[in-house]
């Protein structure tokens, strides 16, 4: 992340309205809690991220950190987890997934309004279009298959070395996962959406049989990555709020669910009506292929329900996000027209689940 416009960056602009921070409160805290930090602080946000506010801090020595905290306003159940994703991060740090260094967690909500933490800023490159419009050809299969490393890497975490045994509950994760995201869209929808309330009866009724349990990322895809500036290797993996113990055939339809969203300008790009033989851009079948190979798999059984689910659970989160974006709360300026994504994203779950 970059406050210079760099191609392939995200830019950290001036803070949005309802999203400021008491600037002496957070200096007086950080001077006294973050070891080498020089006041005053210069305050940007990131536009990336429509779940919970993020932060560029430049101190008066030119050091810089970023700040994630929870979004203002009353807030959906078990949403916007922080903590959660502080805790994962470092206990991530010496392993083979890529992970920003954490520096503090505040869960004192009187210092800036709500949680908050402070990790190092990665410097490298965030590609939010899957196309990689930005990118030559022959670096785009190697891009891709960094991204193939980066998420095989999360499901081969050794549980008990990291001391992440108890990071979430193991039985029952898909019908769990189709429940709770059933309940998130309906806490949040302002409307019935028929093709929503028909995806997530079939999916109840089409839960399969669990795998063996991993950690989860729970948000993988392309731009919640940093690559390195100019290498095709990812140096650091973002977004944790989401990760959980779980079913890593999940995850690993959720990140290729880019090759079921429509390959245009938007909140939400994906691939479809790209030539991916054009452009060097592995297919699924690849993509899900080189993903076996690496975890020592010989099928993946059932995949049509994980990526139905994942057009479920995107659907489920863009709703609340509609939502936030109405109540003028929401973490980015773009809320608005992803809420209006739901009811595609359930037409396509509904497709790929044949109904």
């Amino acid at each position: 992340m970059s406050t210079r416009p760099n191609p392939g960056s995200p830019f950290a602009g001036p803070v949005r309205a309802g999203h400021e921070l008491d600037q002496a409160a957070l200096e007086r805290y950080l001077a006294g809690a973050l070891a080498g930090f020089v006041p005053p602080v210069e305050i940007r946000q990131f536009e990336g991220g429509q779940s919970n506010p993020t932060y560029l801090l430049r101190d008066a020595a030119g050091r810089e950190y970023v700040l994630r905290k929870k979004p203002p306003g009353v807030l959906l159940p078990s949403a916007h987890l922080i903590e959660r994703e502080y805790r994962v991060m470092t206990a991530l740090r010496g392993t083979d997934v890529p992970v920003p260094e954490t520096r503090l967690l505040c869960e004192d909500a009187t210092v800036i309004g709500t949680p908050f933490y402070v990790m190092a800023h990665v410097e490298g490159r965030i590609l939010r279009d899957p196309a990689l419009p930005e990118v030559t050809r022959e670096e785009r299969p190697l891009l891709y298959d960094a991204m193939n490393a980066a998420v095989a890497s999360i499901h081969r975490v050794d549980l008990a070395a990291t001391g992440l045994t108890d990071y979430g509950k193991t039985a029952n994760y898909l019908a769990r996962q189709v429940a709770r995201w059933t309940q998130q869209y309906l806490a949040a929808r302002a409307r019935p959406i028929a093709p929503m309330d028909r995806l997530s009866s079939w999916l109840t009724e089409h839960v399969p049989a669990e795998e063996p349990a991993t950690l989860t990322h729970g948000d993988f895809r392309i731009d919640n990555l940093v690559f390195h500036p100019t290498e095709p290797r990812v140096i650091a993996v973002l977004d944790w709020e989401l990760s959980t113990l779980g079913n890593p055939l999940a995850d690993l339809a959720y990140s290729c669910l880019a090759y079921y969203l429509p390959a245009k300008r938007g909140p939400l790009r994906g691939l479809v009506g790209v030539d991916l033989e054009a452009l060097g851009i592995p297919s699924q079948d690849a993509f899900v292929e080189a993903y076996i190979r690496r975890t020592g798999r010989t099928a993946i059984p059932d995949f049509n329900f994980y990526v139905a689910f994942g057009l479920f659970r995107v659907a489920s989160i863009v709703e609340g996000v509609r939502a936030r974006a109405e109540k003028g709360t929401g973490s980015s300026a773009s809320g608005s027209d992803i809420g209006k994504m739901t009811e595609l994203l359930a037409e396509t779950g509904c497709r790929v689940g044949l109904l």
